[in-house]
C-alpha cells in the first residue's frame, strides 16, 4: 500500500481518493488544509491517522509515502519542491507549474531526490485515449486536427458580479489556457510530440487573464487548432483529420467517445468503456511509477512540453503572472 497524504480538500480531492481507493494500491493517512476544521470535515468520510495545517509538520512526516496536491495553481511548484525535497512521491494536478521555469525545476527537483513526480493529466491514461493513440494509423497522412473544450464557468458570475474567484485570478496562475485549454495542449503534445511553432490569440478580461482563445500549432505537414473558453460552451467534438478519414472525439478531456469516419465509408465506433471515476487510470499508472521507483518515467516529457508551451502562449497573449517575475522569453 501507498501512504499517501492529499494537500486541498475539495471536490477533485475526493474524486482522487475515491479513485486511488479503487485502486486497491493506496491508503489516505493525512490531509493538509489550512484550518483544522476544513481537514476534519474532509476526513470524516475517510480513516485518517494524521491532520495538518502545517505543511512542513506534513513533509517531514515518516508514514507518508506520497502526497496528491490539489491547491490552487500558483501553490504547485512551491510545494511540490517542499514534498520531493522530503523524498516524498508527488502527483500533483495540472498544471503542474506557473511556467516552464519551475517545470524544470520541479523536475530537477524530483531527479536529484530520486523520487517520482507525476502530473495529474488524466487524458492520456484513458483507456479510450489509448484507443484513439492506436487507431491514428487509420486516417493515413494527417492533414488537420482541431481539439476543441469550450465550458461557460461556474465561477464566471462570480467574477462578473466583482468578486475575485481563483479560476480567474491571475494572482492564482489561472486562466483558460491554465485550465480548460491544458486538455487541448496537453492532448496534442501526447499524440503529436511537440510543435515547430505556435500562433496563439486569446481574448483577456479586465484583469489580465485569458476568458477565451485559439492557438495554431504547425507540426509542417499538419497543423493542430487548439479551441478553448471558460465563457462559453461548445458541443462540437473534437477531430483528427487525414487523407484517408477522419477520428472524432467526444469530451476530449474524458474520451467519452471515439469514432472513425473513413473517407466515403460509415462511421465505426471505437469506444470502449472506462470506469466512471476516470481519475482512477492516472492513480493506477502513478502507482506503478511509485512501486518501481520510476523517477525517469515517460510522462516527464510531455509535462515539460506542455509547460514549455503554454507560457509561450502566454507571453504571445499578454497574460503575465507574479510567477513570471524573473521567466526569461522562451523564442526571440
Amino acid at each position: 500500500m501507498i501512504r499517501f497524504a492529499v494537500v486541498g480538500t475539495n471536490w477533485i480531492t475526493r474524486q482522487f481518493v475515491d479513485a486511488a481507493h479503487e485502486s486497491g494500491k493506496y491508503q489516505l493517512v493525512a490531509v493538509y488544509s489550512r484550518t483544522l476544521e476544513q481537514a476534519e470535515a474532509f476526513a470524516r468520510d475517510y480513516p485518517v491517522s494524521h491532520l495538518f495545517t502545517s505543511l512542513e509538520q506534513m513533509a517531514c512526516h515518516a508514514e507518508i509515502d506520497a502526497v496528491y496536491i490539489a491547491s490552487p495553481n500558483a501553490m504547485h511548484f512551491s510545494q511540490t519542491q517542499l514534498f520531493l525535497s522530503h523524498k516524498k512521491h508527488v502527483i500533483c494536478e495540472k498544471p503542474l507549474a506557473s511556467n516552464f521555469d519551475e517545470a524544470q525545476a520541479a523536475i530537477a527537483c524530483a531527479r536529484e531526490n530520486r523520487v517520482v513526480l507525476f502530473e495529474a493529466f488524466k487524458t492520456p491514461a484513458l483507456p479510450n485515449f489509448q484507443v484513439l493513440q492506436n487507431a491514428l494509423p487509420k486516417v493515413g497522412k494527417l492533414r488537420k486536427v482541431l481539439l476543441n473544450y469550450c465550458q461557460y464557468s461556474s465561477r464566471y458570475q462570480r467574477y462578473l458580479d466583482g468578486e475575485n474567484p481563483n479560476t480567474f485570478n491571475p494572482a492564482f496562475s489561472n486562466g483558460s489556457i491554465m485550465d480548460i485549454g491544458f486538455y487541448c495542449l496537453g492532448s496534442a503534445i501526447a499524440l503529436f510530440g511537440e510543435p515547430l511553432e505556435v500562433k496563439a490569440h486569446a481574448s483577456l478580461l479586465d484583469n489580465g487573464v485569458d476568458a477565451h482563445g485559439t492557438v495554431i500549432m504547425n507540426y509542417g505537414d499538419f497543423d493542430v487548432t487548439l479551441q478553448h473558453s471558460k465563457v462559453s460552451d461548445s458541443s462540437l467534438p473534437s477531430e483528427i483529420q487525414g487523407e484517408s478519414g477522419s477520428l472524432l472525439i467526444e469530451k476530449l478531456s474524458e474520451c467519452q467517445a471515439v469514432t472513425f469516419m473513413p473517407r466515403g465509408g460509415s462511421a465505426q465506433t471505437l469506444t470502449v468503456p472506462q470506469h466512471i471515476n476516470t481519475m482512477l487510470y492516472e492513480a493506477l499508472l502513478f502507482a506503478d511509477y511509485v512501486e518501481q521507483n520510476l523517477v525517469e518515467h515517460p510522462h516527464l516529457a510531455c509535462s515539460l512540453g506542455i509547460a514549455r508551451w503554454q507560457t509561450e502562449i502566454r507571453q504571445q497573449t499578454g497574460v503575465v503572472f507574479p510567477a513570471d517575475a524573473t521567466t526569461e522569453p522562451l523564442i526571440a
